[in-house]
C-alpha cells in the first residue's frame, strides 16, 4: 500500500530536521571547538551552520521520496 506525502507530513519533517540539525550542530560545535573557542561560541556557531547541511539533506530526501514513493 503506497501513500503519498501530504504537505503536513513534509512540513513536520522539515521542522524536525531544522530542530535536529540545530541541536546536532551545537553539540558537534562544542565537541570539536569547545576548548579553543569556548563552549558557548562553539555551540552558537554549530547551531548556526548545522542546518546548512541538515535541511538540505532532508529536502533532497523528501524530494526523492516524493518521486519514488
Amino acid at each position: 500500500m503506497q501513500q503519498a506525502l501530504s504537505p503536513a507530513i513534509v512540513l513536520i519533517a522539515v521542522i524536525l530536521a531544522v530542530l535536529g540539525s540545530i541541536a546536532g550542530g551545537a553539540a558537534g560545535g562544542m565537541a570539536v571547538g569547545g576548548k579553543i573557542l569556548g563552549n558557548e561560541l562553539a555551540a552558537m556557531l554549530g547551531g548556526f551552520y548545522g542546518p546548512l547541511a541538515g535541511v538540505t539533506g532532508i529536502l533532497i530526501g523528501l524530494i526523492v521520496l516524493g518521486v519514488i514513493g
